[in-house]
């Protein structure tokens, strides 16, 4: 028998007022999980601002707030880049208000062996992953405080962060990275008044999963059910809730903390553990050298 499943789409999680007044930043907001996390802060009131390279996945985050009946605008920046973080910032506090919300939701991965990784490839990682969630932090900060508003940051990381990542090493490496930020950033802020949280998602299937991450799950839906302890892959709405909770006002004694939301699955262990397949293999069928 599989976990229950969340209520349904649409149903409320937090009163509609509870962010009502903040602006949330969500990087990489138009698609995918930033986008299911954006949409989820606006049902709980607040105005979201997107922020990514991408124009036309920025925009489909705007339509898809107003569709529901929010506020969204969208700015553009490249993460890696401190100067377009805090122009990013200033033009979101000219257009809706100053952030006091962050989701450091943007990020970058793809799957190679650590023997083969290049040094741009190793570089663009960190630069996005890790340096683009310090920047953006320190932006939040500067806008919350300067406003005498509440700050929330949740960062989405990965239960790689505290496993490894065969496969994935510069990814995982990226992510403990910035759990390790979140612990830093929660004791040297909170006296401010601002609140760092993380959160570390398990499988959530999405249309907008990259081809060859897809191809990793070529087994089906069911198949991947059968090895997770749930029974079952989340559902989006799940990890929004969890997000939301975490910047939420009925989460004010919270910070520092890394959420695992899936399942259960990264504390799997069997008695007799199944034969293992190399890595090489395992990737075999996506396997590509970065430029």
């Amino acid at each position: 028998m599989p976990l229950e499943l969340p209520p349904p789409a649409g149903t409320p999680f937090l009163p509609a007022t509870t962010l009502l007044g903040r602006v949330a930043v969500v990087t990489g907001g138009g698609t995918g999980l930033g986008l299911s996390i954006a949409k989820a802060l606006s049902e709980a009131g607040a105005t979201i601002a997107i922020v990514s390279r991408s124009e036309e996945h920025r925009q489909r985050g705007v339509d898809a707030i107003a569709a529901q009946g929010g506020t969204a605008v969208q700015v553009g920046a490249d993460l890696r880049e401190a100067d377009q973080v805090d122009a990013a910032f200033a033009a979101i506090a000219e257009l809706v208000g100053p952030p006091s919300i962050l989701i450091n939701n943007a990020a970058a991965n793809f799957p190679v062996l650590a023997k083969d990784l290049s040094p741009n490839g190793w570089r663009a990682v960190q630069r996005t992953v890790l340096d683009g969630t310090f920047f953006c932090s320190q932006a939040l900060y500067s806008s919350a405080t300067s406003a005498s508003l509440p700050g929330a940051i949740c960062n989405i990381v990965a239960t790689q962060a505290k496993t490894g990542g065969p496969g994935m090493a510069h990814a995982a490496a990226a992510k403990a990275g910035v759990e390790n930020l979140t612990k830093s950033l929660a004791v040297e802020w909170a006296g401010d008044g601002i609140r760092v949280n993380a959160i570390a998602p398990g499988l959530f299937p999405h249309d907008d999963m990259r081809e060859d991450l897809k191809a990793l799950r070529t087994s089906g839906a069911e198949v991947d059910a059968r090895r997770a302890p749930a029974h079952r892959a989340g559902d989006l709405r799940e990890l929004a809730w969890a997000v939301t909770y975490l910047c939420s006002p009925y989460a004010a004694f919270v910070t520092g903390h890394t959420m695992v939301v899936d399942g259960g699955n990264w504390l799997r262990r069997d008695f007799v553990m199944p034969e293992f397949t190399p890595i090489a293999d395992q990737l075999s069928s996506v396997l590509r050298r970065p430029s």
